[in-house]
């Protein structure tokens, strides 16, 4: 197969797996960007996807322990089971024991082809953002934690305490718990997966993506994922170690019914 044809194959896979994001879900204004360690892949072991459910949108993003197609195998059966039970589940608490049962049941599937599968786990990131409050909810699991811009500042939203990734803790432990904090209309959240703060440049620095961002605390969800992600291009001389995931979300005022969900963009990947 051609590199082309191989190019092609990996676009196609991409928009399987990290379906193109409505723009607007409900009052949120959501942008999202895939950068694929390997320039030829497209796609790897970070995920993200966004579910309605009721007058909430849940949202997820993680990052697959590993690289290659087991990776990509991986992320892919976790975003189907998130498609699945964020309609289903009550609270994020439910939503992140039925998530962690489904990598458990998907590691133990892989124990006769992968002698390492049980060191396998998944980082991830559950929120929840409703239509009519001033606030949104989050459950950590193992996962770097998102940054707020808000007035003009950047500040890290804090767990409450770390929990483990999915596929660590085991089926029949306590869920985890969710933090609540103000996220208001104007407001801005940025999700991430480690590829963006583990990158470094030419002198091992990592990328300061906190500070970066700081530069563009007036920008729209698409314009912010934009400046980051050629920023960290550039800091890394487009060099990437890891695969990274970025997600802006800005909250708006709630719209009519029959309004929303209706413009798609496509998602912006680095190949």
């Amino acid at each position: 197969m051609s590199e082309a044809e191989l190019s092609s194959v990996s676009e196609a896979a991409q928009r399987a797996l990290l379906r193109p994001k409505p723009r607007q879900i409900g009052p949120p204004h959501i942008a999202c960007a895939y950068l694929a360690a390997e320039r030829e892949a497209h796609i790897g072991g970070d995920l993200y996807a966004v579910a309605r459910r009721g007058n909430c949108t849940r949202l997820i993003v993680g990052d697959v322990r590993g690289k290659g197609l087991g990776a990509v195998e991986e992320a892919s059966a976790l975003i189907g089971a998130f498609r699945e039970a964020a309609h289903r589940q009550d609270t994020l608490t439910d939503l992140a024991r039925a998530l962690n049962c489904s990598v458990c049941r998907h590691t133990a599937d892989l124990l006769d082809m992968d002698s390492e599968a049980e060191e396998h786990f998944v980082t991830a990131l559950l929120l929840e953002i409703p239509d009519d409050a001033p606030t949104a909810q989050l459950t950590p699991c193992g996962h770097p934690p998102l940054l707020l811009i808000a007035k003009g500042q950047v500040t890290c939203v804090a767990y409450s305490q770390p929990e483990p990734p999915l596929g660590v803790w085991a089926p029949e432990e306590d869920a985890h718990a969710h933090d609540t904090f103000a996220f208001r209309v104007g407001d801005t959240l940025l999700l991430y997966t480690d590829g963006v703060i583990e990158a470094r440049d030419d002198r091992r620095i990592f990328y300061p993506l906190k500070e970066r961002l700081a530069r563009g605390t007036k920008y729209d969800p698409e314009a912010l994922v934009d400046h980051v992600r050629r920023d960290l291009l550039a800091h890394t001389n487009e060099t990437l170690q890891d695969d990274a995931a970025l997600i802006a979300i800005r909250k708006r005022k709630q719209m009519r019914s029959g309004h929303a969900d209706s413009l798609h963009v496509p998602n912006r990947a680095h190949s």
